[in-house]
């Protein structure tokens, strides 16, 4: 244990003295085959209670919001922080942090887990709190449907006991059910019906039939998406009733009110005091790409992870709230993003694009997006005024994507980033000069 510790260390410090990234998989990929048992071993060993977060968006948001509570609160807490969510960056942020003895001292370890690797984790960890956020469309190459991974979902839930409480979007039907005969303790958490909302789904709106029927669910109130409060009239499945969650969210946008429920609820089950829970959320900063802001040869650059229809149409909805003029779009299609990119015609870009004043496109699937702008001429056909098509240029490049947007904004204005998660970590080693994974 202590020579794989050891090691760990030195991976991941040499990995970091190279510049090669944060050194958060390779030490746990390495150990993992020399030793598969090390996640439970280390547990078993340590008094430190795990915290899982599942879900397709907001998982890192929500990570950064929970540990900043428990940290206020005076807890220690160890995390998976560059979002290495796969069972190496789980055994590798517990081996860089096990001491002599090979025990891990923190009181918790908040750990974001890929949605594919719930069950594989499950099999090495007993966590005392699993917040399940939501299950959107992503990856489709890699992950397939969406009630696939809740059946498996459910599947794995059903070997935990009443020792773990799930912590369950009640207004995402997926989540909601994942619950059925399971033995482990069940909350919810939800938006009130006062929130502002929809008149009525989006086309690209994913899991609006019932998880136990099939029939296609009514809505009372949609928030976006297939996320709202719900019911079938064919078997009688209804939307839980979620526990009230009486704060508000540091991040702007409808989805970080999700992620600020989501963890406020499960840092009330772990017996922190509404009053430091309160002071601690003033204290949030956005985890990196996520709302980001950065400053870059002195102009003002904010990132928000755009990698699914859903997460694309919540940034535009934000960032025009914000009064955006200048926006990037960096598409790729690796493999952290998936790739098939035909979600990008699910977004609804229509309905903003007239109010930038200066769009830019880069990455590997630039064209693409290039072309899905193009299309954005049959609404200007109904506003003749729009010139919307003539202030977008595409460049592959995006060392020169980003020299080329900064050209147009001032140091009064900011550039909004909207790039899918490869390109995000691109974006950041050109803004910051160095690797994050």
């Amino acid at each position: 244990m202590n020579i794989l510790s050891s090691f760990a260390k030195s991976v991941s410090q040499l990995s970091q003295k190279l510049n090669l990234g944060n050194g958060s998989t390779w030490p746990g990929h390495l150990a993992l085959m020399v030793r598969p048992t090390i996640v439970a071993e280390i547990l078993s060993k340590s008094h430190t209670d795990v915290v899982l977060i599942i879900g397709t968006n907001g998982k890192t948001t929500t990570a950064k919001i929970l540990t900043t509570i428990l940290e206020s609160s005076g807890k220690k807490v160890i995390q998976n922080t560059s979002g290495a969510n796969l069972l190496n960056g789980v055994a590798s942020t517990l081996l860089l942090h096990t001491n002599p003895q090979g025990k891990v001292s923190a009181d918790y370890a908040v750990f974001e887990v890929d949605e594919n690797n719930v069950p594989l984790v499950l099999q090495h960890v007993i966590p005392k709190i699993i917040i399940a956020l939501d299950l959107f469309r992503d990856q489709l190459d890699r992950y397939g449907e969406l009630d696939s991974i809740a059946k498996k979902w459910n599947h794995a839930f059903k070997s935990l006991t009443n020792e773990t409480t799930l912590v369950l979007n009640a207004d995402d039907p997926l989540i909601a059910y994942v619950a059925k005969d399971v033995k482990a303790q069940v909350l919810y958490f939800g938006l009130p019906p006062e929130t502002k909302g929809q008149k009525k789904l989006e086309h690209a709106s994913d899991s609006i039939y019932c998880p136990n029927c099939g029939h296609k669910l009514v809505y009372d109130h949609i928030f976006f998406s297939h996320l709202g409060i719900w019911h079938c009239t064919s078997c009688g499945v209804v939307h839980p009733k979620p526990q009230i969650v009486e704060q508000t969210s540091p991040l702007p946008g409808v989805y970080n009110l999700y992620n600020t429920y989501a963890a406020v609820l499960a840092a009330k089950t772990l017996g922190i005091a509404e009053k430091e829970i309160t002071n601690s959320l003033e204290k949030v900063i956005p985890a990196f790409g996520r709302q980001e802001k950065l400053t870059y040869k002195g102009s003002n650059v904010q990132l928000f992870l755009s990698k699914n229809p859903t997460s694309m149409n919540q940034s535009l909805v934000t960032i025009a709230s914000m009064k955006a003029k200048h926006v990037l779009f960096v598409l790729n299609d690796r493999i952290p993003d998936g790739h098939d990119v035909s979600w990008i015609w699910d977004i609804d870009i229509e309905n903003f694009i007239d109010k930038f004043d200066t769009v830019t496109i880069s990455g590997d699937r630039a064209y693409d997006m290039g072309l899905r702008l193009e299309y954005t001429q049959t609404s200007q056909t109904a506003n003749p005024k729009s010139q919307a098509h003539t202030k977008y240029v595409v460049e592959p490049n995006l060392t020169l994507a980003v020299a080329k947007s900064l050209e147009q904004v001032t140091s009064d204005e900011t550039l909004y980033v909207l790039p899918t998660y490869s390109a995000m970590l691109d974006v950041r080693k050109i803004l910051t000069g160095r690797k994050i994974l």
